[in-house]
């Protein structure tokens, strides 16, 4: 009797001639999902449209279909983790067995072959699938974690490298020192409180930066990224032009996340501006309940060519890179995640006149006990 106990998955059973009733019984017995295919071009098809874990190779009739089927999924970068086990029979047992590992096989089994040796190795070969997949996607979780804390750190960063360069300066005006100082604490602390949230989110109880239940200040937000960007606009021969609301609004989303939001565009704005411009810094009401942070600049603008890869991870326009080397392609991919997590949506629009214009809308809450902005920050 099948071992009930046995790990099951998807297999495709290739023959290459005839079907196989009978190995398809034992598997479905054995809990195994089967799909079956005869011939190369058929099992190709199956593999790309199913998703097999496992394919069950039969090459008793037609040995050099099987080497060819076998040759085809090694030279697919999409299967070339997928597991075939080939089942030979005949006078040339060693040389078949030869010639499939050396194809790319994963395992060979003489015919005729034990009910539950075949099943012994299925559930081998099943498990080690399992392991690498849980590996890989282990290493996708830790590398996307990676690529957050980095890019989110890039900003504050620059902050407190702008900051310390204009310190530097022999003609830094003294009635600027204290406001320098107080972006680098700032920016330093803002730094580190990315990677302490990252961590916490990491843990089981680790808390969740979707909307905030109490809402933030798009106001507070707004006067927040003026104080913290304006003399950095300055120092590349920029004018920041704000637009705050008259009324108190407040947004669906975590405070410092919207915050996140702001630096990332502005800090596009940054790369992308040209001297002697404008980056405009503004709230707006937008659909019924929502409201908008927009930011837009006089730079070149985004290519309409290039404008469906614009929120797409690791996308450049080519020949706006930054001058620093800093870009790397994910800013905008990360803040439309962060909004529509909230809810929100954001997307780019050419100016009139000419640059780049990006909006953020967000839907609004009750400003109770809103989360905003430590108002110190922004005298």
């Amino acid at each position: 009797m099948p071992d009930s106990s046995a790990s099951t998955g998807r297999i495709l059973i290739v023959s290459l001639e005839g079907e196989a009733p009978a190995l398809t019984a034992l598997l479905r017995e054995a809990g195994h999902t089967v799909h079956p295919a005869q011939g190369v071009e058929a099992a190709l098809i199956a593999v790309a449209t199913r998703a097999p874990d496992l394919v069950l190779l039969d090459t008793t009739a037609q040995e050099a279909a099987g080497i060819e089927l076998l040759a085809a999924l090694a030279q697919d970068r999409g299967h070339t983790q997928l597991p075939v086990l080939v089942l030979g029979g005949g006078e040339e047992i060693p040389r078949q067995r030869l010639r499939a590992f050396g194809a790319g096989a994963a395992d060979f089994l003489a015919l005729p072959f034990d009910e539950e040796e075949l099943l012994a190795r299925l559930r081998v070969h099943l498990h080690q699938k399992q392991a690498r997949e849980r590996l890989e996607r282990a290493l996708r979780q830790r590398q996307e974690l990676f690529n957050l804390i980095a890019h989110d750190i890039k900003n504050p960063l620059t902050s407190v490298l702008f900051a310390r360069e204009m310190l530097a300066l022999p003609d830094c005006k003294p009635e600027r020192i204290p406001r320098y100082l107080q972006i680098i604490e700032e920016s330093t602390r803002e730094a580190l409180g990315y990677v302490r949230d990252y961590l916490e989110s990491q843990s089981p109880d680790g808390r969740n930066h979707g909307a905030a239940e109490t809402g933030t200040s798009l106001g507070d937000t707004l006067r927040w990224l003026a104080a913290r960007y304006e003399l950095q606009l300055e120092a590349r021969g920029l004018r920041l032009c704000t637009d705050i609301p008259e009324q108190d609004v407040c947004l669906a989303i975590d405070g410092q996340l919207l915050r996140h939001v702001g630096e990332n565009l502005i800090g596009n704005a940054l790369k992308y501006a040209r001297s002697g411009g404008e980056v405009a810094l503004g709230g707006l009401p937008g659909r019924p309940d929502h409201w908008q942070l927009v930011v837009q600049d006089r730079g070149p603008g985004v290519p309409a060519a290039f404008q469906p890869l614009l929120f797409k991870p690791f996308q450049r326009v080519d020949g706006h890179d930054a001058p620093d080397g800093l870009s790397n392609g994910l800013g905008l991919a990360l803040t439309r995640q962060i909004v529509v997590g909230a809810g929100g949506r954001l997307w780019y629009e050419d100016r009139a006149g000419g640059g780049a214009r990006f909006i953020v809308e967000l839907p609004t809450v009750a400003c109770s006990n809103a989360d905003g902005v430590d108002k110190r920050n922004l005298e």
